[in-house]
């Protein structure tokens, strides 16, 4: 029997207004990256994700580089969200 290995998974969609917060604090509060992956890191886990911190801190750098856009933070985000 041939079983399709293309599941659909689940996909968490953070709602607009959680991710304009986390981006405002990440744009405004001077943070380096250190510091910005930790404040991703609790933002994930408060939403009951586990988080690999070597993979928030690489993250962090492509959230970076785009622009801190909230298209651009959800895929990093849904990338980062490891289920409890």
């Amino acid at each position: 029997m041939k079983t399709d290995t293309t599941q659909d998974c689940a996909v968490e969609k953070f709602a607009t207004s959680d991710l304009s917060g986390l981006r405002k604090e990440l744009k405004q509060a001077g943070l380096d990256s250190w510091q910005a992956a930790e404040l991703i890191s609790s933002f994930l886990m408060l939403r009951g994700y586990g988080v690999s911190n070597q993979a928030v801190r690489g993250a962090v750098t492509k959230i970076e580089g785009a622009g801190c856009t909230l298209e651009h933070m959800q895929r990093e985000l849904e990338k980062l969200a490891l289920v409890m």
